[in-house]
């Protein structure tokens, strides 16, 4: 009895200490692999155009967070979690596209969106270019490829080594960043790092935050400094955000100082044009949904909000798959801009279709 015992317990150990060495050594494989991108890198522009921009002339602009071609209505994020107004507790359970074909039927959707629109310049986020949740599809290369006309420039803004977690669907290696697209001459881009979560095991999963800031020239001397922004999520307490739009103030002030043209678009991770409960829906307000308005942006910007800011929301809760009228939606995304722009917005309504983000669009003139 005794001799079986101590085999058992041998056993046991032996799994133990099999569990202890393999987790042992997948912490040093993703720890030697987490690497931070330098601050301010230059970014490659592929196929320049010449055109400058002109002093009163009428140009429009898109962003969109593509949701990395996985966000039909079906799917739900494994890292969101919210509450119904009953105090039901609900949670995400997808870490990958549900197929290859998924992924390739939601980004032709917003590669139509893309062509339907015809916009001067775009600003996507989370466009993959090799990742396991995203069946490792090129999605940078697809949407340079379907346009014509556009300089193109792509900075790397969330990358991280294979994760093993969550268990039942890792959620495997990511490439994913921003994609600007310009009809006009771009002189220069620089990618800068937004501050992060430096804490374990945050900055594993949320490795890089950044904006792509792009000088196209104007016809009077001028600079139009186009930025594309894609700022944390998960950030508790809203310390990161906070940290991170200081950072985007302090570029802001350099260039109204400078005299230059200023648009930030993208997705702000923080309610805009006070749509915090704008939206009838059957779930509770997320602790995320923190509030952004003028009096936070440095002095002479403003955000402009769509006619239709009351109307389209621009992101739904991924914590459950989408019914509308069911989940939490709100504004994130949208536009600030310096005050010697004139500009009007619009919410674009897909539906969720593609993305758990809309597009919107901005019409401006230079004054």
């Amino acid at each position: 009895m005794k001799k079986t015992l101590k085999k058992i317990a041998i056993g046991i150990l032996s799994v133990i200490g099999v569990v202890v060495v393999a987790v042992a050594g997948y912490v040093i494989y993703i720890s030697v692999q987490y690497y931070r991108i330098a601050d301010n890198t230059p970014v490659e522009i592929n196929n320049l155009q010449e055109a400058a921009l002109n002093v009163g002339e009428q140009y429009t602009a898109v962003t969109y967070n593509i949701g990395f071609g996985a966000y039909d209505h079906d799917f739900s994020f494994f890292m969101d979690s919210g509450v119904m107004l009953d105090g039901t507790t609900v949670n995400g359970e997808n870490a990958v596209a549900e197929s290859e074909e998924a992924v390739d039927r939601n980004i032709e959707g917003s590669i139509n969106m893309i062509i339907n629109e015809n916009a001067d310049f775009y600003l996507l986020q989370e466009v993959d270019k090799d990742a396991t949740r995203s069946y490792h599809i090129n999605e940078c290369e697809r949407i340079i490829s379907s346009v014509d006309g556009y300089s193109s420039l792509y900075a790397s803004n969330f990358h991280t080594a294979y994760l093993f977690y969550p268990l039942h669907e890792p959620h495997g290696k990511t490439e994913s960043g921003l994609l600007s697209l310009s009809k006009y001459n771009i002189e220069s881009a620089v990618r800068i790092s937004y501050p992060v979560d430096e804490s374990f095991p945050a900055k594993f999963f949320d490795l890089d935050r950044c904006f792509t800031l792009m000088r196209i020239p104007v016809s009077n001397g001028r600079q139009l400094v186009l930025i594309n922004s894609h700022m944390s999520a998960y950030d508790e307490g809203g310390i990161i955000r906070a940290e991170q739009l200081k950072k985007l103030n302090e570029i802001l002030i350099e260039e109204a100082e400078a005299g230059n043209y200023v648009i930030v678009g993208g997705d702000f991770n923080h309610v805009l044009c006070n749509t915090r409960e704008s939206f009838s829906c059957m779930q509770q307000v997320p602790v995320w949904a923190y509030e952004l308005d003028d009096s936070m942006i440095a002095q002479g910007y403003n955000v402009v909000c769509a006619d239709n800011v009351n109307e389209v929301a621009t992101c739904r809760s991924s914590d459950m798959a989408y019914q509308p009228g069911v989940n939490y939606t709100c504004v994130l995304d949208g536009f600030i801009i310096s005050s010697n722009i004139e500009a009007t917005a619009h919410n674009i309504d897909l539906n969720f279709e593609y993305s758990d983000h809309n597009p919107v669009r901005l019409t401006f003139t230079l004054k």
